[in-house]
């Protein structure tokens, strides 16, 4: 393993102890957050006044850590077809580091989209109605994901690139 690759390797298992508790933590909250508001208006016949504030935040945040967990393990969603058709592995390895020079890509226009959503959130001082949130609670977690679709991009560039040929 290369010195690059073990310093990903490290910064990977400090990221996997950080967000897999967060990731439960929150689809706990949500699942429970969403029990109270459903038996408070089927039972009680009173909906609990801003929980849809609570669960969007909530709600942000384990969608966009559990892509980033998709894309640490690689089980996110991909279209791997190319070995099917081409038995060459230098023309496989090629696609493959196509695929992820693309993903880069989009990964840094998305770090860039979101770091502009947050930072136009914090200038107008958005806040939720009820609890007055701030916006850029949620919004945030567009960017934090985004820049850490990027560190496993490298990651995997870096991991298919340090792969012997076949």
């Amino acid at each position: 393993m290369t010195p690059l690759l073990a310093l990903f390797d490290a910064i990977d298992r400090v990221l996997a102890c950080i967000i897999k508790p967060i990731v439960a933590l929150f689809g706990f909250l949500i699942a429970v957050m969403l029990v109270v508001g459903i038996v408070s208006r089927s039972l009680f016949n009173s909906p609990v006044f801003g929980l849809e504030e609570l669960i969007l935040v909530s709600v942000m945040w384990l969608y966009m850590l559990g892509a980033v967990l998709a894309s640490k393990e690689r089980t996110h969603l991909s279209a791997d077809f190319i070995q099917t058709f081409i038995k060459n592995q230098t023309i496989v390895k090629g696609c493959h580091l196509l695929a992820s020079l693309i993903s880069l890509i989009m990964a840094v226009m998305f770090v860039s989209w979101s770091y502009d959503l947050a930072e136009w959130a914090i200038k107008k001082g958005q806040s939720t109605p009820v609890f007055g949130l701030p916006w850029y609670l949620s919004q945030s977690s567009l960017f934090v994901a985004a820049v850490l679709l990027v560190f496993y991009i490298l990651r995997d560039m870096l991991q298919d690139l340090s792969k012997p040929h076949s």
